[in-house]
């Protein structure tokens, strides 16, 4: 078990030469997912003591880093009218967030804010045109990132909790499945590319988009960002893309091959941000993690910690990451 022992601000996480560094030193993502502890939480029903209690336990198992929904379907918090166009957010969203993030720090864990997700688009709630609206106007999507994104920026660039943000969660959604709007790559990736530009132009917080099926990272590449915004600040900083075993017959098992050669372009920094904490079938969790670590993953988060669905919790995980803390310390906790 790990305790907290050092009051001091986490070091800054940093990309150089396709690892992730904090302090000077190299940094492998031992994360998970706690999405949310309730849905909408921040702006919503947002529990401080569930949240201080649950930073302390993964911490306690050797978890460096959590990815969580700060936005689960965009009908709390943000401000979106009609035509999809953004005028900012409500005082308790960002009271939550600022509670968050501090307890972060307290714990020592680094935090990928996932802003966006499919179920944005879905037609599940009642603000789903309003998010479909936005994606297709380019004068809403500026209204999104100046009016959200770049707030959120400035209030938390200086907190060096926030590793990095995640703009989408499995956006393929939003483009393949007819309940998510079904609209088209060219306007996600523009999206994508203006929102990264305008971060990477205001701080040093890193980006990524987490795309659920591999194939689909293409359209978040080098290539792809800068043909919707020629400008160097477009492009990511690292992938995320997910895993799941009803992937395997189409795409292969991610753990036990090479970044590359699973289908992801090279020269970035790639972790698994999604995959099950029961492991791959036929495999146990422990193999899964050690085969990815020695073909150069840069990190696993399994989805959930708190197990908001049936593919596990971080019950699940435990003895893998005793393992992994007692063999890679000096990676995970540099």
């Amino acid at each position: 078990m790990v305790k907290v022992s050092d009051s001091s601000p986490l070091d800054k996480v940093r990309v150089k030469g396709g690892d992730f560094y904090a302090g000077g030193k190299k940094l492998w993502i031992n994360g998970t997912n706690t999405p949310w502890n309730s849905w909408n939480d921040f702006g919503g029903s947002y529990d401080e003591k569930w949240w201080d209690e649950h930073f302390a336990l993964l911490h306690a198992h050797g978890i460096n880093a959590v990815r969580i929904w700060i936005s689960c379907d965009g009908t709390v918090g943000i401000n979106i009218d009609d035509n999809g166009l953004v005028t900012g957010v409500t005082d308790k969203y960002w009271s939550d967030l600022d509670s968050l993030f501090s307890l972060a720090q307290k714990h020592r864990l680094y935090i990928m804010a996932t802003t966006m997700s499919f179920d944005h688009c879905k037609y599940a709630h009642g603000r789903y045109k309003s998010w479909r609206n936005m994606i297709k106007s380019e004068k809403a999507v500026d209204s999104y990132i100046e009016n959200y994104l770049l707030p959120l920026v400035e209030r938390y660039k200086g907190n060096t909790a926030l590793w990095s943000i995640d703009l989408c969660n499995e956006p393929d959604w939003i483009n393949e499945n007819k309940e998510c709007g079904e609209i088209p790559w060219d306007l996600l990736t523009r999206l994508f590319a203006k929102s990264t530009a305008a971060i990477h132009k205001t701080s040093d917080i890193l980006v990524t988009v987490g795309i659920a099926v591999i194939k689909n990272n293409k359209y978040v590449n080098d290539g792809s960002m800068l043909a919707a915004l020629n400008d160097r600040a477009a492009c990511l900083d690292f992938y995320s893309p997910h895993h799941y075993p009803w992937m395997i017959p189409h795409f292969g098992i991610p753990f036990y091959t090479t970044p590359e050669k699973y289908g992801v372009e090279p020269g970035k920094p790639v972790v698994i941000a999604e995959c099950p904490p029961l492991g791959t079938p036929g495999r146990s969790l422990t193999e899964d993690y050690v085969s990815a670590f020695e073909n150069g993953w840069h990190g696993i988060m399994p989805w959930t910690s708190n197990g908001v669905d049936t593919c596990g919790s971080l019950e699940d995980m435990k003895e893998t990451l005793k393992l992994m803390l007692e063999n890679h310390r000096d990676v995970i906790l540099p």
